[in-house]
């Protein structure tokens, strides 16, 4: 080899070098900058499904759309139904990520299926009537008169659960229409003339104003009913899950459950 092309060779070997060094620092430094922005949360979109008991409509609407606000980019998307038709569905293996419910039983049934419960609210029970009144109820005794069409949930629904040991304990024996697989069924057959009263929860009859009365049941012949949540361990997205269940015990979120009529917990 000429001492020419061996000078040349030389000259050229660093720029080769080079070439294929650039694209590998290159690659080092994309791959370390995608993995710091996708660790950021807020940057990061999400999608959760929360299982909420069918008295936690109207509130949890509201919920949602606080937390979509506060959380850019987070979808929440709910499905309401009785507690009970709702620990179904998670005994099945329904994809989901929070779990509300409106009994702690029922929650503690689920034990090997969620993360620690916490109370987020609480909640009684008050007679609904047609407006106005019509059959003058102005006891739960009332709701066993001849000629009166009482709607109750089913017992295995914690709001039928719950007036079912009310109405016991105050030895009154109601023979229903009907047993409804959620309170807000209870609430629409009053509603609709379907039914002269019902029992719902104080929320549910909150939430109707104007198209029901209500008649107050007294502290000592009433129930508490406690709302747990718990995140799901199937849930896809467990980080997100608990921070959503951190959001309903913070001071926004209890202020929302508060306005809805749900006592604190």
């Amino acid at each position: 080899m000429s001492r020419r092309r061996f000078l040349t060779h030389r000259a050229t070997l660093p720029a080769v070098v080079a070439a294929f060094a650039l694209p590998l620092l290159a690659a080092c430094g994309g791959s370390k900058a995608t993995t710091s922005s996708s660790s950021g949360s807020s940057s990061t979109p999400a999608h959760l499904t929360v299982l909420a008991a069918a008295s936690l409509t109207d509130a949890f609407t509201a919920e949602g759309k606080a937390y979509e606000k506060a959380h850019p980019g987070t979808a929440v998307t709910f499905s309401f139904a009785g507690s009970q038709e709702l620990a179904a569905q998670v005994g099945q293996g329904a994809p989901a990520d929070v779990l509300v419910i409106a009994d702690t039983k029922t929650m503690d049934s689920l034990k090997s299926d969620t993360r620690t419960p916490v109370i987020i609210a609480r909640n009684r029970l008050t007679i609904v009537t047609a407006p106005g009144n019509p059959k003058k109820i102005t006891s739960l005794a009332d709701l066993a008169k001849p000629g009166v069409k009482a709607d109750l949930a089913a017992p295995q629904v914690p709001a039928g659960n719950y007036a079912e040991k009310v109405l016991k304990a105050q030895h009154i024996d109601v023979k229903p229409v009907s047993q409804e697989t959620n309170v807000r069924a209870v609430l629409s057959k009053v509603e609709l003339g379907e039914a002269d009263a019902g029992i719902v929860y104080i929320t549910d009859a909150e939430s109707a104003k104007g198209k029901v009365t209500t008649v107050t049941i007294p502290d000592a012949q009433n129930l508490i009913a406690s709302y747990p949540v718990a995140t799901l361990k199937s849930s896809k997205d467990p980080s997100v899950a608990a921070d959503f269940v951190a959001f309903l015990s913070s001071a926004q979120g209890q202020q929302i459950l508060h306005d809805y009529g749900f006592q604190k917990p």
